[in-house]
């Protein structure tokens, strides 16, 4: 399995950050690959619009699961205000490996899940005012 992935993807595979549920979350979402089956679920609790806390819950590939350990590190302290909270190519860039195009997906699928629950909560947010 070593020589498929990166030490970030094993990392994050093996020992994952923030796995498990957020108590009094803002945002709660969860979608699946039906390519492969991965599911994720993405949990963010905001401050005045900013990522307070994130965690997820999933069943997946490593990298599907690596990618949601990483992503809930990389978007604490981020605006939700702005169009792209990160990049599909910085996700990407921070798992560390060559992710073939065929794993794209995987490696995605908690970005999009982010994503639409941001979308989501925007759209409560603003149809409650």
């Amino acid at each position: 399995m070593s020589a498929l992935y990166s030490e970030v993807i094993l990392d994050h595979f093996r020992n994952p950050r923030n796995c498990g549920s957020l108590r009094a979350a803002d945002i709660s979402h969860e979608d699946v690959n039906p390519l492969c089956g991965d599911r994720i679920r993405i949990e963010v609790r905001l401050r005045d619009g900013v990522i307070e806390a994130a965690r997820f819950r999933g069943d997946g590939c490593a990298i599907s699961i690596a990618a949601a350990s990483l992503l809930t590190e990389l978007i604490v302290g981020a605006d939700i205000a702005h169009d792209e909270v990160i990049s599909g190519e910085e996700l990407i860039s921070s798992l560390g490996s060559d992710i073939k195009p065929s794993r794209m997906k995987c490696a995605l699928l908690p970005l999009e899940v982010l994503r639409s629950g941001i979308d989501i909560y925007k759209k409560r947010v603003s149809a409650d005012r």
